[in-house]
């Protein structure tokens, strides 16, 4: 086993449009490699800064992320059998090297959140006017049922 502890530069498109790494930031590596019977084990985890905007209030936010990574790189190409069992696609040791690369994008990028929130108690915006609801948590919108509309006038109030 050798362990490997690494600051890399974060690679281009190491996100999704509303979250994701900020290009030449950096990526915070911990990982372990194992010889196994079948190849080399990578396993341990990624730290990274994110740069993402709030689904809810549409404002800009950073935080840390960390993801667990694991992943078999296989030596030789492994029966037909295993490989019609095994619906992920495989990697391979080329070269007497692996690509990381590949690996670390699809841990980090798959694990980000859907729908980034810039707190979990974000209230987000207004649906009428667009207010961050944060900033006056008392805000409504007096909305009659266009239903009634034809009553509103009988009581001789406009409202």
């Amino acid at each position: 086993m050798w362990k490997f502890e690494e600051r890399i530069p974060v690679p281009e498109d190491f996100g999704t449009p509303l979250i994701g790494a900020v290009p030449g930031s950096e990526l915070d590596l911990e990982l372990r490699f194992e010889a196994v019977h079948e190849g080399i084990l990578v396993s341990g985890n990624v730290l990274v800064d994110v740069t993402g905007e709030c689904s809810r209030c549409l404002e800009t936010f950073e935080d840390d992320f960390e993801v667990d990574v694991q992943e078999l790189f296989f030596y030789e190409e492994p029966s037909a059998e295993f490989l019609e069992q095994e619906e992920d696609q495989q990697r391979w040791v080329e070269h007497d090297s692996i690509d990381l690369e590949p690996v670390l994008r699809d841990a980090v990028v798959t694990a980000l959140p859907f729908q980034p929130v810039c707190r979990e108690d974000c209230e987000g915006l207004c649906s009428e006017c667009g207010i961050h609801l944060a900033d006056e948590p008392g805000h409504h919108h007096e909305i009659l049922d266009p239903r009634w509309a034809a009553l509103q006038g009988l009581t001789g109030e406009e409202n």
